[in-house]
């Protein structure tokens, strides 16, 4: 169980703290409005309410207590440095500040963020690997260029075991598990002796590059 504070209760801000409560986790929330969180107040652990552009206010709960600090200012980019920054040299161990441009990433990286998350775009680009290709199904995007995909297999791997397709080595990729077309059974970390159907869904974990090649591959294929 970690110990989480969430600053800004928006719309993402909701959903996060919702998720993490969901998951088991103490949840602070802070928001300069009282509105904005009393329909939070019974599930989270605890609220606050006050300007977080205040050294004060913030001090005022511990900030070098909490795991993880979420900065979900969506409308104020201003308010959002201010609070990364004072966050950082009040000891706070990682902060993630949410941003909707580029160009604000890389003030709130300069300002004290240890990572900054899009939320809109990441959701935008989900849905539309999700959709540009038949054969993927599901795409999680994940930090340092890489991605897990749910895809179809190679038409040269059917029939064939993971084995004797030798995929990791001639495609550096990892296949984390395998579902079966329209059923929820889900085979974790396969067998190398396991034999790969036409009909099955490879869930896998790759560089973003390596797998965008074999999607045109078996976009190459469908498209035949």
């Amino acid at each position: 169980m970690k110990s989480i504070l969430i600053i800004g209760m928006g719309r993402f801000g909701h959903h996060l703290a919702q998720d993490f409560l969901d998951n088991g986790h103490d949840v602070m929330i802070m928001d300069q409005f009282e509105e904005k969180v009393e329909d939070m107040v019974p599930l989270a652990t605890s609220t606050k309410i006050g300007d977080c552009t205040k050294e004060e206010v913030l001090r005022s709960v511990g900030i070098a207590n909490f795991d993880v600090v979420f900065v979900c200012i969506g409308t104020n980019f201003q308010s959002s440095l201010e609070i990364t920054s004072l966050l950082k040299e009040l000891g706070a161990k990682r902060v993630i500040s949410k941003a909707t441009r580029d160009v604000q990433a890389k003030f709130l990286l300069r300002n004290g963020a240890d990572e900054v998350i899009y939320p809109d775009k990441d959701i935008a680009q989900k849905w539309a690997e999700k959709y540009s290709f038949d054969n993927i199904f599901d795409y999680i995007d994940l930090p340092g260029n890489f991605g897990i995909y749910e895809m179809s297999p190679l038409k040269e791997w059917v029939g064939k075991t993971i084995r004797e397709s030798d995929i990791a080595a001639r495609y550096k990729i990892s296949i984390l598990a395998i579902k079966k077309k329209n059923a929820t059974e889900i085979s974790l970390m396969p067998s190398a002796d396991y034999v790969i159907k036409d009909r099955d869904h490879l869930m896998i974990m790759a560089a973003n590059e390596v797998a965008e090649n074999l999607i045109q591959q078996n976009r190459n294929h469908f498209a035949n």
